[in-house]
């Protein structure tokens, strides 16, 4: 089940926009930013994956897995008689999760596998997984309906999920202090459409209650989880997470068009910010996030 990581795939179907973000320069700044971003969303790795449950020799799916971090942390739970898939529609995280796989296969205790594929019409067979996990890879559905309902029939009757996707932004300290930070010194931005796909698609539980109802799950449960996320540390905290905010992120969408002279103002304001969040060394801010659970 394997898909060259070198070659996007061809921007079409219902999400032939996120196919596009994804394969270009966004994907391969999220695959540069690896090793910080995983060593920041940790926590909720730790909750999904605590949630999730997997048991030794279970066969699962990582929605949307980047460059497999909760892949591999899930293979190593299922352990060497289980199999973790990490499906994602980016070839740059693809070709990083690849190669961080080759790297671990010598010392590994799970067998992770990686596909370049779109998880809402990928044709993964019936009975396929006992278990769909996810860590912010399934908020960027054109149709989320009809995209779970797709990937239902792959765990049979007796499949379950486990996801993590975010809380609303403003409850996100560590989007919503630099984004606020930079807003004085961007053009008007346009309010977000409810549900559109993006980071915060599921932000409102009901919807996403009603989302996984229609789609044919059962025994659905959304829990709140917080955590305290670390976005830089070292020798010079504050610049280390400026850095990764400017690159990774809402703020860095709403920068990215804009002249120099305005992203350096911006800037100038959100490093002011985050250095009122420095404790210990480290610049941290709030995460929220839903925990969500359901079989199939």
């Amino acid at each position: 089940m394997t898909t060259s990581a070198t070659t996007p795939l061809t921007a079409s179907g219902p999400n032939a926009d996120q196919i596009d973000y994804w394969n270009g320069d966004a994907g391969e700044r999220w695959a540069r930013y690896q090793d910080k971003l995983d060593a920041m969303l940790q926590p909720f790795s730790g909750a999904v994956l605590e949630l999730a449950a997997i048991k030794p020799g279970e066969r699962l799916m990582d929605i949307g897995c980047g460059c497999g971090a909760t892949t591999f942390e899930a293979a190593e739970h299922a352990g060497p008689a289980g199999h973790a898939l990490g499906v994602d529609i980016s070839a740059p995280m693809i070709a990083r999760a690849r190669k961080r796989a080759e790297e671990r296969a010598k010392t590994s205790g799970g067998h992770a596998e990686f596909m370049l594929a779109d998880a809402a019409t990928h044709d993964f067979g019936a009975n396929t997984f006992d278990l769909l996990v996810s860590r912010f890879g399934i908020m960027f559905f054109a149709d989320p309906v009809a995209a779970f309902s797709h990937m239902k029939p792959s765990l049979g009757t007796s499949g379950r999920i486990a996801f993590v996707c975010w809380r609303p932004m403003k409850e996100n300290g560590w989007v919503s202090v630099p984004f606020f930070a930079a807003l004085p010194h961007l053009p008007p931005q346009e309010p977000p459409l409810p549900g559109a796909p993006g980071p915060f698609a599921f932000a409102d539980p009901d919807r996403f209650r009603s989302i996984l109802e229609d789609a044919g799950y059962r025994d659905i449960a959304i829990e709140p989880f917080d955590a305290s996320l670390s976005l830089g540390r070292g020798d010079n905290p504050v610049e280390a997470a400026l850095e990764q905010t400017l690159e990774i992120g809402p703020l860095s969408r709403a920068l990215k068009e804009l002249p120099n002279e305005t992203k350096t103002r911006a800037a100038d304001a959100v490093r002011e910010a985050l250095a009122g969040h420095v404790s210990n060394g480290e610049v941290r801010l709030g995460g929220a996030v839903w925990l969500v659970s359901a079989r199939a």
